[in-house]
């Protein structure tokens, strides 16, 4: 007999049934040798605790429903009493273990969610950091481009170059005049403007054979190379002070320079 003792402990049965994997006949073997061998049983309630460590490890307490499920379950039925309490627990505990599972599933999972929408955010802002980059460069190319056009005006030798410096109305007026007769261009270059009240602006005129031409508004906030306008002809260059509200011309010029001798 105790060869098969010896022989049942060996072997998976008890395993097998705390898991409720066993054929009637298997189960009727396993409860014969629970009953009978109080080595079978101590086995049997050893893997049982196992069982119960592993459940708890993820698990909460058992509601105390469970318990009552389980007496009033052993009221109700004649198979031995050891035997249900032990198939009750066990199924308890799986059920448990897997609802703990399944919680911390969910709760991995959102947290992997919001993280992915985090990241989905950073991304968002790169890429719009990005674009902005892109523009700022497209920005700062298309204005070396001009820069470089219009250095490649300055240094043509057709282009003749005039300095307009201010008279005793304006002392610190000085621009630059660059006009090309060859491509026929005409730019200005505001070096320095004296401040003028609010109602006032500086205009630059052409003196032509019989008339003279308006060319534009100078502003020294504007302190860059401006095209004007190419006048064929021109005999002069002047700089005029002018009321912003006023359409009679001011004869009366603040710096000029005369062009006919380079002509």
């Amino acid at each position: 007999m105790e060869k098969k003792l010896h022989t049942f402990l060996n072997s998976n049965l008890l395993k097998k049934y705390l898991v409720g994997d066993t054929s009637l006949e298997e189960t009727k073997e396993v409860e014969h040798f629970i009953s009978n061998y109080p080595e079978a049983e101590e086995a049997f309630e050893k893997l049982q605790d196992n069982l119960e460590i592993i459940a708890k490890a993820g698990a909460v307490d058992i509601p105390n429903y469970i318990l009552d499920d389980i007496l009033e379950s052993l009221d109700e039925t004649n198979d031995t009493k050891v035997i249900q309490l032990v198939q009750s627990r066990k199924t308890s505990w799986l059920s448990i273990a897997a609802s703990a599972a399944a919680i911390l599933f969910a709760t991995t999972s959102f947290m992997l969610y919001q993280k992915n929408m985090q990241l989905n955010n950073e991304n968002n802002v790169v890429v719009e950091e990005i674009y902005d980059l892109r523009s700022d460069i497209e920005t700062n190319n298309s204005k070396l481009d001009e820069l470089s056009r219009e250095l490649l005006k300055l240094n043509n030798p057709d282009a003749k170059k005039y300095v307009i410096n201010g008279n005793e109305r304006a002392k610190n007026l000085k621009t630059v005049a660059y006009i090309n007769p060859i491509e026929k261009t005409s730019m200005i270059d505001v070096i320095t403007l004296p401040q003028l009240p609010e109602e006032q602006h500086y205009e630059i005129w052409a003196e032509m054979q019989d008339k003279m031409v308006n060319l534009g508004i100078l502003d020294e906030s504007d302190r860059k190379l401006k095209q004007i306008p190419y006048m064929e002809d021109a005999l002069a260059l002047s700089i005029k002070i002018k009321s912003k509200d006023s359409t009679t011309e001011n004869d009366t010029a603040v710096a000029e320079i005369s062009l006919k001798d380079e002509n």
